[in-house]
């Protein structure tokens, strides 16, 4: 029987601390919110840190799924607010160091919805110049290198199109009609068993994987939180819907292909339908979302709202930066002949 999102959303208990400020939050949503100390220092590192994208991450997570054992009055305790705009503000710094702050590239006049869409097009054609993930996968990526990254994965496919249905009420008009056009595909045009997390869920329980959320927190890396914890940061804050809306259509400019080139690789080490399901989604969705998301919702928002077009561009560059860094982390580990994760998994197949 397939699994639906109440199924898949079992507690699974709390990650263990990575440092002094995880250790604070973990203690304090432990009790009932108010009950408040003062907070460590910022952690070090806002690109890739430990400590300081698994906080990140345990703020956001009280937004989705929620904790195990953590009070949900704790989503909206303004000390916890507080503590959390001061990640995010750290957060911000380092994207805005990274990428020369929000300036509107010089073929960016800000009110031509094909300006946007072109720039992100180029963009979209950079992304393929990086180190590429899917094509280590199609080409020579092991069973177990899958199954490695499948879980870091998981700590943004298991919530997909959540961040960017944060968008949705602070968008007018045709964007906001386009979002959903897809992000109705993205939840499964109607049928539980079509919804992408879902899918994704099935994929990691056939290749013996806990597919539910929160199952490898313990296991994943600083570097691969912070792509999850950008897509809650853009979503989460109005003053970044430009951003997100860029993010969202980066991602759907380049997936079609990643995904293909992922089921290939699946396919390849002879792996079925149960798990390529979800990649053979997307390379049909994704390129038709591709036109929408380019087009009908972050060119036709810069056409509605000029001042945002250097922003939408940004959330774009924003996802490059921290994917290059995930991508490098990933390859160079195996290209090490080591685990990606912070602890190896259990083989597939072992008791």
């Amino acid at each position: 029987m397939t699994r639906v999102v109440d199924d898949i959303r079992a507690p699974v208990g709390l990650p263990a601390p990575r440092g002094e400020m995880s250790r604070f939050l973990l203690e304090r949503l432990g009790g009932s919110p108010g009950e408040w100390a003062p907070a460590p220092p910022v952690p070090l590192d806002p690109r890739r840190g430990e400590d300081f994208h698994l906080s990140l991450c345990l703020c956001y997570e009280l937004h989705y799924g929620g904790l195990d054992g953590v009070d949900d009055a704790w989503e909206w305790d303004p000390s916890l607010l507080e503590l959390r705009a001061r990640l995010e503000r750290a957060f911000e710094a380092s994207l805005l160091e990274d990428l020369d702050a929000v300036e509107a590239p010089a073929s960016l006049d800000g009110d031509s919805t094909t300006d946007v869409a072109s720039v992100l097009r180029a963009l979209g054609e950079h992304d393929g110049g990086g180190p590429s993930i899917a094509g280590h996968v199609a080409r020579s990526a092991s069973l177990e290198q899958v199954r490695e990254l499948v879980v870091q994965r998981s700590a943004y496919q298991l919530k997909e199109a959540d961040p960017h249905s944060w968008l949705i009420p602070r968008l007018r008009g045709g964007p906001k009609t386009a979002l959903v056009e897809v992000q109705f595909d993205e939840y499964g045009a109607g049928d539980a068993a079509r919804l992408h997390q879902t899918l994704y869920c099935e994929a990691m329980e056939a290749l013996e994987l806990d597919g539910r959320p929160g199952a490898y927190l313990d296991l994943i890396p600083g570097v691969t939180l912070a792509t999850a914890n950008l897509a809650s940061l853009l979503g989460l804050h109005r003053r970044w819907r430009g951003a997100s809306v860029g993010h969202l259509a980066l991602i759907e400019m380049t997936s079609s292909d990643a995904n293909r080139r992922y089921a290939n690789g699946l396919r390849r080490l002879g792996l079925g339908t149960a798990v390529t399901a979800f990649y053979d989604e997307h390379v049909e969705a994704d390129a038709l979302h591709d036109a929408i998301a380019v087009n009908d919702v972050a060119g036709a928002l810069a056409l509605e709202e000029p001042e945002l077009g250097p922003q939408i561009v940004f959330g774009a560059r924003a996802l490059l930066a921290v994917e290059a860094r995930f991508a490098e982390h990933l390859l160079d580990c195996w290209r090490g002949a080591e685990t990606s994760l912070r602890e190896g998994l259990v083989a597939s197949g072992a008791a």
